[in-house]
């Protein structure tokens, strides 16, 4: 019989310095991001730094597809949140914009300048100022950090407003973090400053999940394993718990190739979350 214990939890949350040429993310981001963001202003389909709330970083991007969308996407960006905004994703809107869909990428307030628990506050506040602007059936999807934010806004104790939570369909999260007890154990926490209260308080795997819940877990088949770990332990939980759970492990990709299937509208990341 074989045992497994993590004895460095800080490594176990590391992917940049765990991913051959990691070094190459965030940055191979930003060129295809500005790119796209300046073909849609251009096309006259982008609202750009939309205001939700009083902080600087309380913004969102908006992007439009032709005619009347169909519904609106939100998709809330990772880096521990303690790194990284909207700036740097706007291209994998792409995929839900060739199926109609409105997209919304917001930023959020980062810690150590805030706790967890302030930074789901603000996104259900995001979302909800985006859901203002677009009519119709709404979807959330979120890497890492983002994967929690967006999971934790359909527990049964969502910060959504009620209008805003009924019309939520399905919600992907992509590589996320649902249980966030071991990272008080990492070095993450020097930012971050959880204690175990916050950390229980603000993990999705030890809530319930909303009334007509339907949460997809999509992970990278060669990312760390904590992250497979927590990607089929939060699918599994939640379908003891009531939901329409699924869980996914795309091969060949790891912790940042993982969401250019957002991109594609061809691709089942985009498939599934639109479904």
């Amino acid at each position: 019989m074989l045992f497994y214990r993590i004895d460095d939890w800080s490594d176990a949350y590391t992917n940049g310095g765990n991913i051959p040429h990691g070094e190459a993310w965030p940055q191979s981001w930003v060129e295809p991001a500005r790119l796209y963001r300046e073909r849609m202003v251009e096309a006259g389909r982008a609202r750009l730094d939309l205001s939700y709330g009083a902080s600087t970083r309380n913004r969102f991007d908006l992007f439009l597809p032709q005619g009347t969308p169909k519904g609106l996407v939100v998709y809330v960006h990772g880096g521990y949140w303690q790194a990284l905004d909207k700036g740097y994703w706007s291209h994998l809107a792409n995929g839900s914009i060739e199926h109609g869909y409105a997209v919304a990428m917001p930023s959020y307030t980062l810690c150590p300048d805030v706790h967890v628990g302030d930074i789901v506050q603000e996104v259900a506040a995001a979302i909800a100022d985006a859901a203002g602007e677009i009519d119709g059936p709404i979807h959330l999807t979120g890497h890492s950090a983002g994967g929690h934010l967006v999971t934790r806004m359909v527990a049964e104790n969502s910060p959504l407003p009620n209008e805003v939570r009924s019309r939520v369909r399905t919600v992907v999260s992509i590589s996320g973090v649902h249980d966030l007890r071991p990272l008080v154990n990492t070095n993450l926490n020097a930012k971050l400053r959880l204690d175990d209260e916050e950390a229980a308080q603000e993990s999705p795997v030890l809530m319930r999940p909303g009334r007509d819940t339907r949460l997809f877990c999509w992970v990278g088949a060669n990312e760390r394993s904590e992250f497979v770990r927590q990607n089929t332990l939060m699918a599994s939980v939640w379908l003891g718990l009531g939901a329409a759970t699924g869980a996914y492990a795309e091969p060949d990709k790891h912790h940042f190739t993982i969401v250019d299937g957002l991109a594609d509208p061809h691709h089942p990341l985009v498939t599934t979350l639109l479904s």
